[in-house]
């Protein structure tokens, strides 16, 4: 065998080596994405007290909510840990094969209603190219690590993009395809995302920079948490998932650019969709568009799309009374099997929406089924797992179950899914994760679907052009660089063959708000982005003036009349920050400031521009919000705003500051014990990993100065409030302090403000809160 030969022939051996060098499970519904695994020889029945005896080769204390990773021989997964002032949120990772614990990264909870309950419910994904694990938070950090646990890079999606999250743990899984990171969320940040809607961000998975956004049409009914996956359909690779709006969506991978949706619920859609060729099946728990029963199966044709509505075609629907809302579905062999709330486990048939059968295994329910072996293995909540034997069409010919304890003796909550891997089964409960297998197994597995091939490539077929970064939070005067790609209509670069392919770059100025009477005359946008571009069709730079110290904008390039790429800046505050909002303009926001807009306006009092908190609005995301004015990174600083609480029908609003993820309240309500308000430190609200409070008896109706620092330890963090009355000495000794053994290290910088009222509406305001002379400097 000549060199040439030699060297093929052992690229050909890597590229097609044997099952038994392992396989990796890095989608929680598994390598087809839809629930299967094609693993043999796998157990249907086991007994942790036995051990290996009873296949069960390991357990270890990592319990959590969502499915395990495997990847190149490394088990990971997602948990809460902790209690107490360390309470917080990790990313576990163990030895495939023995369990043994390698590493773990731990962060803490912040900026989140999610209680401690409802942590780890996202599962992970990874890349295999790069072996990187990306995990999206309950805080809403999403962490890049690579496989040794070393952080390579890292984004706050509340505090840079406006990310909401409730108090029901409705976060969205992540995904990896195509070289992103995709995560999906509700959230609310500036400009022409400053409307609350369903978006998803695509992160380069290599730098964490955004490479698009899309963003569902309609409004939104709540926080959501269905899981996306991938599927080529028309020769088109899509990214598919139910939305916070009641649709059923599909994006282009690469550009994030809307090819469909299908209205069929009219609150949010948790179910995680199932692909199978050309339909596409989802369902919720919801109320449906026209009333009547609650609940939904929906089976689509997505090959079949109205160009007018860009809506697929109905195959089927199941709308009998049945909430499908919490847990999401397996299909296999031309049969869907799903879960309802009450715990009935529907099979149908996949291509028409007969029901075959049902099957009673619980009573409440979050986990989906896994199908593997000729088996279905599902959770109900209550610490159980079933194992049925299926049978076609009909009914199962055997089930098999067991009941989980937790280390007193207790129930231990089961709401994850299980996987099945390199021939054993892995899953957690609330304590503890297994893995069950046959030991001495071989290794068995039968071919997994590979996806259709997409459209041929062909070169010079321009149908769009993308900027990169498409998002970018920057300082005043900085240097900033974008690149040109050119893309076919699946988001593939092409080359150019124009005869003049020259291109424009422009500042535009963004769009002014819509208002809400029609007939009114036309409101004054906001200024474009000051600085100035240059650039060719490969690149722009744009070098932003140092004043105004913060802003927004859009960056834009054209080629030719066709095609158009626009990116958003952000240029966030800086330390050394003053705002007295004499500059902004009575009804606007401060530019550069996130999520503020429909939250916080600028108004007159007394002759004097102030920010004033929103009141008309009392939905969570409206009462309550943080004004984040620096960049999520910022750190050893001081905070201080002059502030001011009003009464309405007898209620008085709650103020304060933030800093570095840290939040000092002024709380409008009285501690019945003290009789007196109280000023406290948090850092996670629905929880009291922080929580300090002093008797104040601050009054309605009187200006103060409030002033919040964070002095960063060795291993702590000194967290210190005050607050006295405006105009009078700043008091020496501070009003409220502690020193956090598990300290946030950074954060945005903001205003908190929080106007509790169900009466309120734009005819019947709720109290105000006033802001002024905020300053931002670095501690000494």
């Amino acid at each position: 065998m000549n060199k040439l030969r030699l060297a093929l022939f052992l690229v050909s051996f890597a590229l097609f080596q044997s099952p038994a060098e392992g396989r990796d499970w890095i989608h929680w519904r598994g390598p087809e994405e839809n629930g299967v695994s094609r693993e043999k020889g796998l157990p249907d029945t086991f007994n942790p007290a036995m051990k290996d005896k009873g296949n069960v080769l390991w357990q270890q204390p990592f319990g959590g909510r969502s499915a395990p990773l495997v990847m190149d021989g490394k088990l990971y997964v997602i948990q809460g840990t902790g209690a107490g002032i360390s309470e917080g949120e990790q990313v576990v990772c163990l030895d495939e094969k023995t369990g043994k614990p390698l590493w773990n990264y731990r962060v803490n909870v912040f900026h989140t209603d999610i209680v401690s309950s409802r942590l780890g419910w996202t599962s992970l994904t990874a890349d295999p190219a790069t072996k990187y694990v990306y995990a999206h938070t309950t805080a809403g950090l999403v962490l890049c690590l690579d496989n040794a646990g070393k952080l390579i890079w890292h984004r706050s999606l509340t505090e840079e993009f406006g990310r909401i999250s409730g108090y029901g743990g409705r976060v969205v899984t992540p995904i990896f395809d195509s070289g992103y990171c995709i995560v999906g969320m509700v959230n609310s940040s500036w400009g022409d995302q400053a409307r609350a809607a369903n978006r998803f961000v695509a992160l380069d998975g290599k730098t964490g920079q955004v490479a698009w956004w899309a963003e569902t049409p309609s409004p939104i009914k709540g926080t959501y948490y269905s899981s996306p996956v991938i599927a080529v359909i028309g020769g088109q690779r899509l990214l598919i998932s139910g939305g916070a709006d009641g649709y059923l969506h599909a994006f282009k991978v690469r550009t994030g650019e809307r090819v469909w949706s299908y209205r069929f619920s009219a609150g949010v859609v948790n179910g995680s969709p199932l692909v199978d060729g050309n339909f596409v099946y989802c369902n919720h728990g919801e109320e449906n568009p026209e009333g009547g029963p609650i609940g939904r199966v929906i089976c689509v044709d997505a090959s079949q799309i109205d160009p007018k509505t860009k809506t697929p075609k109905l195959v089927w629907e199941f709308n009998k009374a049945k909430r499908f809302g919490l847990a999401s579905g397996a299909i296999a062999d031309g049969r869907l099997y799903l879960p309802d709330d009450s715990g009935e486990l529907f099979c149908f048939d996949a291509k028409k929406g007969k029901v075959l059968w049902t099957f009673r295994y619980g009573t409440e329910v979050r986990g989906a089924p896994l199908i593997a072996d000729g088996k279905l293995y599902i959770f109900d909540v209550k610490g159980r797992m079933v194992v049925l034997t299926l049978a076609g069409d009909e009914e199962p010919t055997g089930d098999w179950e067991i009941k989980f304890r937790d280390p007193n003796g207790g129930l231990n909550e089961t709401n994850g899914t299980p996987i099945a891997v390199n021939n054993r089964l892995y899953f957690t409960t609330r304590t503890d994760i297994y893995c069950v297998g046959h030991p001495g197994a071989k290794d068995d597995c039968g071919e997994y679907k590979k996806p259709p091939a997409e459209t041929p490539f062909k070169e010079n077929a321009i149908a769009g052009v993308r900027l990169f970064p498409a998002d970018v939070t920057a300082k005043a005067g900085e240097k900033l660089a974008f690149h040109v790609t050119l893309i076919d209509a699946n988001g593939r670069e092409v080359k150019s063959n124009l005869p003049d392919p020259s291109g424009k770059w422009n500042l535009p100025a963004p769009a002014p708000p819509k208002a809400a009477d029609p007939k009114a005359p036309p409101t004054k946008g906001p200024l474009a982005l000051q600085g100035e571009v240059t650039g060719d069709t490969a690149q722009g730079t744009v070098t932003l003036k140092p004043v105004p110290p913060s802003q927004q904008g859009y960056v834009e390039f054209a080629l030719g009349e066709a095609w158009k790429g626009r990116a958003r800046v952000r240029v966030a505050g800086q330390l050394n920050y003053k705002q007295d909002f004499t500059n902004v303009p009575v009804g606007a926001a401060p530019g550069g400031w996130l999520n503020v807009q429909s939250k916080y306006v600028v108004v007159e009092v007394d002759g004097n521009k102030v920010l004033s908190k929103v009141n008309t609005d009392p939905r969570p995301p409206f009462a309550r919000a943080n004004g984040y004015i620096t960049t999520s990174t910022a750190a050893n600083y001081t905070i201080q705003a002059d502030i001011q609480g009003t009464e309405v029908r007898g209620r008085i609003p709650d103020a304060g500051l933030v800093n570095s993820r840290y939040t000092l309240i002024m709380d409008g309500k009285t501690n019945s014990d003290l009789k007196s308000r109280e000023v406290r430190i948090v850092s996670w609200e629905a929880r009291p990993r922080i929580n300090v409070a002093v008797g104040m008896n601050w009054q309605p109706g009187v200006w103060y100065t409030a002033k919040f620092t964070v002095e960063q330890k060795e291993k702590s963090a000194l967290v210190r409030g005050k607050v006295w009355k405006k105009g009078e000495a700043e008091p020496e000794k501070w009003t409220v302090e502690f020193e956090d053994t598990s300290p946030n290290r950074e954060g945005a910088a903001a205003l908190y403000g929080y106007v509790s009222d169900p009466l309120m509406s734009a005819d019947n305001p709720g109290s105000n809160i006033y802001y002024d002379n905020v300053v931002i400097s670095p501690n000494k």
